[in-house]
């Protein structure tokens, strides 16, 4: 590590190989802020293979194997050796979401006193009357931070709510790498679709997420099969179909093909299971469906802009309404209306002019407000607000 640039432990969930919104967006800024910032890890990790210590990129990475649901009691005093190990040789700490790791790593950088940021990604699952319904060491681990951020403009009005400072508020909307997420030639579209095993004689839906019912994977296979006697297509979902993680629900998976199987159209469907090169299937497609319940800045859905995808999303208050713009960049659809989203993915496929009208305005957003570059620089400056290691 090189001692001359200010240290930042970023404590996130999965991390690389393991995959998740938050540490795929620390890996990104970790990235971008190379020449700027010493970067180092701690995540959980469901698979006991991985090494305790190692390196992505040239980031220094600590992992602690815990499982996703019950008790961790046994894997308790890992976790706080490593973070005191690790929050005594930084600068800030950056804390990803709540949950009780946040807690721990929060008391250890209160009791070495090092800066806090605390980033707050979803609705209903890490804003702070969430979080408060954990109890009171949660209530203290959110208070105790010293600079809050929120990725989208619904989490920093529950932040602005809940009585945090408008001064130690930091609003940065997620990023994307905008040439590794870029729109596909005809040309690259067809051999990606080679490599994905899916015909090149339909248009492709996309659907990229954990199988939860939160990420409503099933309001989508329902829509999509309500259609596909107007507006055949192939439907590929990439995404957990079964998973130690909590909100997996594996029965959703094996009822989506049934329903698929009962339509006589099951040869329609593709299964992909979560992949580092989840951007090939995006280039790939000509639609990309969020049917989520709930959502903070779905980084998904940037990821699918950036590639030149019109979307039809679920209309989230405060999370997507204000990205995409109905019938410019996309389509918004009450959550759960499965006749809504038959609808709306009938006329994008129907019209693919207004379709790709749609994906160029998506892109020219996402590059213009949604760039890794941008959220780096955004990350930079919280951290410039606690810390005098970064004047």
């Amino acid at each position: 590590m090189n001692a001359a640039r200010p240290r930042v432990l970023l404590v996130t969930g999965a991390y690389a190989p393991e995959l998740s919104s938050g540490g795929l967006q620390c890996e990104m800024v970790a990235r971008a802020l190379q020449r700027d910032v010493a970067f180092q890890v701690f995540a959980t990790a469901l698979d006991g293979a991985l090494p305790a210590h190692g390196f992505v990129d040239a980031v220094a990475v600590s992992r602690v194997v815990v499982r996703a649901s019950g008790s961790n009691l046994s894997a308790a005093p890992r976790m706080i050796a490593e973070l005191g190990r690790l929050t005594r040789q930084s600068d800030v700490v950056h804390v990803h979401g709540y949950s009780r790791k946040a807690a721990v790593a929060i008391g250890m950088a209160r009791l070495f006193r090092v800066p806090v940021v605390l980033s707050l990604h979803t609705a209903g699952f890490d804003d702070p009357a969430s979080i408060a319904q954990h109890g009171r060491i949660a209530r203290w681990a959110f208070g105790a931070a010293d600079a809050w951020m929120t990725v989208s403009p619904g989490l920093r009005d529950r932040c602005l709510a809940s009585g945090v400072p408008p001064e130690r508020l930091h609003y940065v909307p997620n990023g994307v790498d905008v040439e590794r997420f870029r729109p596909a030639s005809s040309d690259e579209r067809r051999a990606l679709r080679c490599a994905l095993g899916v015909p090149e004689d339909r248009p492709l839906v996309l659907f990229v997420g954990f199988f939860s019912r939160d990420k409503q994977p099933h309001v989508l296979a329902d829509a999509w099969l309500r259609v596909q006697g107007a507006a055949p297509s192939t439907l590929l979902m990439v995404g957990a179909t079964a998973s130690r993680y909590f909100e997996v629900d594996a029965q959703l998976a094996p009822d989506i093909r049934a329903s698929a199987r009962r339509a006589g159209v099951d040869d329609r469907l593709v299964f992909v299971p979560p992949t580092p090169n989840v951007h090939e299937c995006f280039r790939a497609a000509d639609l990309f469906v969020l049917p989520s319940a709930r959502e903070g800045l779905p980084v998904t859905l940037l990821e699918a802009m950036a590639c030149g995808l019109p979307a039809v999303v679920s209309r989230l208050p405060g999370a997507t309404d204000w990205v995409v713009e109905d019938g410019r960049t996309g389509v918004l659809v009450t959550p759960g209306d499965v006749a809504g989203f038959a609808q709306a993915i009938t006329g994008v496929l129907a019209d693919p002019a207004r379709a790709a009208e749609m994906g160029h305005r998506a892109r020219q957003r996402v590059e213009q407000e949604f760039s890794a570059d941008r959220t780096a620089r955004g990350w930079l400056a919280a951290y410039r607000t606690v810390s005098t290691a970064f004047a």
